[in-house]
């Protein structure tokens, strides 16, 4: 007796069917080693499914899909808007080859007008715990800068913190190049200092005009009183202000907040461009390229890069989308549930809207057209790679390492991955150097214990090499000892089969005579002026700037660290409070229970704690 073939394709999903119901919900495709190959929403399950289960009238990518699945798994909703939120969270954590897959989302950058009495502005990035007034988002770090160093020149507010803010003695530099009005030191009152903050929320805000003609009225009061020198002041806050709305680009009249969305495809491969327009200013653009899910149209492609864009990001009021999406009721539905105000989605056909759209379009394609360029630029490179290093193919994922010290101490190891579209920061990974028996400095024993643990991890997460997470090439800073350390390594984890290369400085260390090392073959050179060189030498020095930032970070917080890190209960809050009083760690060792009961901020029973672990009692 032999066992039945299990079912696939249109058999397997026709075979569901009989137990669905017409519910809302999501359902996931599988494949024959379960891993998940689409997620989808349905706002009738039954109707969905009985589609697929149709051998006719699908896109080729769909009937590849539907050919590879072997099992199906089923949620079911109240509603299509809890469907939605729950496909895109699925997709965001299961990331199906089938679906479309948005690979690069980090976070955007804010200002961050903080609650106080002479409020701080600075970049805030992150979740908005701080109290204060949040503005954005900018498109990136260097947005904010610019526009903090503008706001700074025009409204003179400090960006200190305020523990700097409150030991001040004298002003600072910032005071002295008129960045700032020192208000630490008395040089400007509370009310007038209120009075700046108000001007630049309101700036903020758009409301530029307003701002420009307070301050030209302020002025024009100043020189008929004869305060000149407050007139000057003034003068000089308005010719900056003048030069900071001649330098926003293109800020539009009409539209007070929306994201400017636009999508470009071509050759398999997507670009969607994001304009930020806050308070009818530009904040900057940023573009992504999401997986295309092996040939999605483009309302599919929009409609999951708008999903998973706005997961963990808040949606203004307005969208200006390049294309319709499918379920675009249900987009703004779930949308507005979000942050509880209503999203609109347009796609405008005339007008000032679609001179936007027309404009992040054009980016679209410009981005996308040196992203192509770039990436046919990589793939010869990896093909010289290739045959340099006698691989059978090109290699998808490059793995570096490198260690960084100081004669043994804060000893670190960086990882840098590289592939077909250069280097993967998202999967850089460092390596705190833990080996108590290792003699310092010793990099052979530090380069074990990095890819040691590296192994350890990539048998645990990928047993089965079919995530992308295992290397096609290793290549190891460093020469024939080094190899033969991690070779030893590879050996011991069963995954030899590896390509490794040791990258030597070869004689006098100079750059372009590194010699390359294998395991089993005698050493070797390319030629000077071979672009593989320059392309080896890239990924070394981008693995070396990674490991040394790494160690530098390290070792500057090894430098700051005090004996209050190592007491029970006190945190960042604590820490600060007791050396502002103290002025010191030492001094706190050697304080008085009573002196420690009297910092604000420290309870009874925390002093008592403090005073216990310096003195050693139980």
């Amino acid at each position: 007796m032999t066992d039945t073939a299990p079912m696939t394709g249109h058999d397997c999903i026709q075979s569901y069917l009989k137990s669905l119901d017409n519910s809302p919900g999501v359902y996931r495709m599988l494949d024959a080693r379960q891993a998940v190959l689409y997620v989808g929403k349905a706002r009738n399950l039954k109707k969905r499914v009985s589609n697929y289960a149709n051998p006719n009238g699908h896109s080729p990518r769909i009937s590849r899909m539907i050919r590879e699945t072997q099992s199906m798994m089923f949620l079911t909703t109240r509603t299509e808007t809890e469907a939605l939120l729950l496909e895109q969270n699925l997709i965001k954590q299961l990331k199906p080859k089938f679906n479309v897959l948005l690979r690069d989302d980090k976070s955007f950058p804010n200002i961050l007008v903080t609650d106080h009495d002479f409020p701080q502005i600075r970049k805030h990035r992150g979740a908005k715990k701080d109290k204060g007034h949040y503005y954005g988002p900018f498109a990136s770090a260097g947005a904010v800068n610019r526009t903090l160093t503008q706001l700074q020149r025009v409204f003179l507010l400090r960006n200190c913190t305020d523990s700097m803010f409150e030991s001040r003695t004298r002003p600072c530099l910032q005071y002295q190049i008129k960045r700032c009005s020192a208000p630490c030191v008395g040089k400007i009152s509370g009310p007038d200092y209120a009075a700046l903050v108000k001007d630049a929320e309101q700036f903020l805000q758009g409301k530029t005009t307003k701002v420009q003609a307070q301050l030209a009225s302020e002025m024009e009061e100043a020189s008929k009183a004869m305060e000149f020198e407050r007139a000057a002041a003034l003068r000089d806050r308005i010719r900056a202000l003048t030069h900071v709305q001649g330098g926003q680009g293109i800020n539009p009249s009409g539209v007070a907040e929306a994201d400017v969305i636009a999508l470009h495809m071509e050759g398999g491969q997507a670009c969607v461009q994001v304009f930020f327009i806050r308070a009818n200013q530009n904040w900057g653009n940023r573009d992504f390229y999401p997986k295309t899910g092996s040939g999605a149209e483009a309302a599919e492609v929009l409609e999951a890069f708008v999903g998973q864009f706005y997961d963990t990001k808040d949606p203004p009021r307005l969208l200006l989308l390049s294309d319709e999406i499918e379920d675009a009721d249900l987009m703004c539905a779930a949308l507005s549930q979000k942050i509880d105000r209503k999203v609109r989605i347009e796609v405008p056909q005339r007008g000032e809207k679609k001179d936007l759209v027309a404009g992040a379009l054009r980016n679209a394609r410009e981005s996308l057209a040196r992203k192509m360029s770039e990436t046919a630029t990589q793939a010869k490179l990896l093909d010289g790679l290739a045959e340099a290093f006698g691989l059978d193919s090109r290699p998808e994922r490059i793995e570096v390492y490198d260690n960084s010290h100081i004669q043994g101490t804060n000893a670190v190891g960086g990882m840098i991955v590289a592939g077909p579209e250069g280097f993967l920061k998202n999967q850089y990974r460092k390596f705190n150097i833990r080996g108590d028996s290792l003699t310092p400095g010793d990099d052979f024993g530090m380069m074990k214990e990095v890819l040691t643990r590296r192994f350890k991890r990539l048998l645990k997460e990928d047993p089965d090499r079919d995530k992308g997470l295992w290397p096609d090439l290793l290549l190891i800073d460093g020469g024939a000892g080094q190899v033969s350390a991690v070779r030893e390594i590879m050996r011991e984890y069963g995954v030899e089969e590896i390509p490794m290369v040791g990258v030597a400085k070869g004689i006098d260390r100079d750059a372009g005579k590194e010699e390359f090392h294998r395991t089993g073959q005698r050493p070797f050179a390319l030629r000077h002026n071979d672009p593989v060189l320059y392309f080896v030498q890239r990924l070394r020095d981008e693995a070396h700037r990674f490991a040394i930032g790494t160690h530098r970070a390290k070792r500057a917080k090894a430098v700051s660290a005090t004996p209050l890190d190592d007491v029970p209960g006190v945190g960042a809050a604590r820490k600060r409070a007791l050396l502002t009083h103290f002025g010191s760690a030492k001094a706190v060792s050697r304080a008085d229970l009573k002196d420690l009961q009297a910092v604000d901020g420290i309870s009874d029973a925390m002093a008592e704690k403090i005073y216990d672990y310096f003195h050693e009692r139980g």
